[in-house]
């Protein structure tokens, strides 16, 4: 798996530093927001070419990794 800077940035200069899809302006919450309307991934991409579906998997794939992490209880502190 590539390293997360190469699949989410940020930037104080690109929409304020919101993560982002590296290389574009698209907010990684973005793919979130259409995932829990039920959207599917391929129209995701469809309304935002500049992501590839490459990134959309590779951001899906850190975020299991997060959610079934053996540390989910740090992710809970720093979280909520």
């Amino acid at each position: 798996m590539e390293s997360l800077k190469d699949i989410i940035s940020t930037n104080a200069d690109i929409l304020g530093g919101l993560p982002v899809f590296a290389g574009t302006r698209v907010p990684v919450e973005t793919l979130f927001f259409h995932v829990e309307k039920g959207i599917t991934i391929n129209e995701f991409l469809e309304d935002f070419p500049s992501v590839s579906k490459k990134q959309v998997i590779s951001v899906l794939e850190v975020a299991n990794k997060l959610i079934t992490s053996d540390h989910i209880d740090k992710i809970y502190e720093i979280a909520f």
